[in-house]
């Protein structure tokens, strides 16, 4: 028998098994379809935190308390001008500010939303350095910007935060007070950060007669070449300026690299996570193609005989069920990988429709290869040893199997 009659024979026997061979390739499918769409969101992410480790933020240290509370809602934890001053006269440090961060309430005719108000130097904007956040409508807040703000991107959007988008140099009601539109932020792409509103440090607290208005986290631009020295440094000088002993401190100090680095870490961990479940399911399909191959083994017993006594060799026989168990996962990895690859387009659009555009899937021409040659290996693994058994019947025998 020459290859070409090899495949036909392969094909057409799939072809009149068609039942069998659907459940074994909708078996395969399902993990190859899962192990896309979680390889295709994972690289999202990572291209999504590789953005901001080639942004200008490698040079910045943050100083946040310890806890789970977000900034500035923490009240045991404040951070003083002496405490930016201790930080900014640290060695290796270059320049050191503080950030205000509020709850505010915003109102709208009757509506009223809570967003988070930040407060910032523009003089040292060093936090929007370290969140790569740019305005793209407007300008950026000056010192003596007394009474204006910028807002997210958000804002911008009909029924996104309120019915009724907002443009420059209108007014917004933010604490009972109408402040001034110069400007808007880039989309970050979570609602939470595209829904801030941004003013001056000095102005913020008048916003806030009556309650304590405190640094929430500290940001400083440092000496990059030996940043680990410069942490331990910073730690120093806090604890010294904050009469704390060591082991007993309120605050961290991180490298944006270290932040980058725990956040990879969880990442790392989550995407393993689930991948393992993707193969779990990729492995009883493995199993199931095995028992198909098996199961048509057993069946053609007899045929195996008539073509072996025909001429066939072992090699052949051996390449009909390989073929077949490989040619079963390569089915169900294109069809899983289209199924896998709609999904993660319509899920996006739809990820992104809620605001969360940084969880967009990535692909790339590994992805989809890869996808396929696995699924391919998978089915033609499987189906080994059924081939190799197959390939080892002798006619004699074979002939007069029952």
């Amino acid at each position: 028998m020459i290859r070409k009659e090899i495949i036909n024979y392969s094909l057409r026997n799939l072809v009149h098994k068609k039942s069998r061979s659907i459940l074994t390739i909708f078996s395969i499918l399902i993990g190859i379809t899962a192990i896309f769409i979680f390889i295709s969101f994972g690289l999202g992410l990572y291209n999504y935190v590789n953005d901001f480790k080639t942004s200008s933020s490698a040079d910045k240290i943050t100083v946040m308390p310890k806890g789970m509370s977000a900034p500035g809602m923490d009240e045991s934890f404040a951070l003083t001008d002496k405490d930016i001053s201790a930080i900014e006269k640290t060695s290796g440090v270059y320049q050191a500010t503080g950030l205000y961060s509020k709850v505010a309430e915003v109102k709208q005719s009757s509506i009223i939303r809570y967003v988070f108000l930040l407060g910032f130097d523009p003089d040292k904007p060093l936090i929007m350095e370290l969140s790569n956040v740019k305005v793209i409508e407007g300008r950026m807040l000056k010192s003596g910007d007394d009474g204006k703000v910028i807002l997210g991107y958000n804002y911008r959007i009909e029924n996104k935060i309120f019915s009724k988008a907002y443009s420059l140099n209108d007014e917004i009601e933010i604490q009972g007070k109408k402040l001034k539109i110069i400007g808007f932020m880039q989309e970050v792409g979570s609602p939470q950060d595209d829904s801030q509103i941004y003013t001056t440090t000095d102005f913020l607290p008048s916003l806030y007669p009556v309650a304590k208005v405190n640094y929430a986290m500290a940001v400083a631009r440092v000496d990059i070449s030996n940043i680990k020295q410069v942490v331990e440094n910073v730690e120093k000088e806090l604890r010294k300026e904050r009469g704390l002993e060591e082991g007993k401190e309120d605050f961290f100090v991180q490298s944006f690299q270290e932040m980058l680095d725990t956040y990879a870490t969880a990442l790392n961990v989550i995407i393993y996570f689930v991948v393992l479940i993707a193969l779990v399911s990729v492995i009883v399909s493995a199993i199931n193609t095995a028992n198909t191959m098996v199961t048509s083994v057993l069946e053609r017993v007899k045929e195996i005989g008539v073509i072996k006594s025909i001429g066939a060799r072992n090699s052949e026989i051996f390449f009909i069920f390989l073929f077949e168990s490989g040619f079963l996962g390569f089915v169900g990895g294109v069809i899983g990988v289209i199924i896998g690859f709609n999904f993660t387009l319509v899920t996006g659009a739809f990820l992104a429709k809620l605001g969360w555009s940084f969880l967009a899937p990535s692909y790339s021409v590994y992805l989809f290869l890869g996808c396929i040659l696995f699924a391919t290996l998978t089915g033609a693994i499987s189906g080994a040893v059924p081939a190799y058994q197959a390939s080892k019947i002798r006619p004699v025998d074979a002939l007069r199997y029952e």
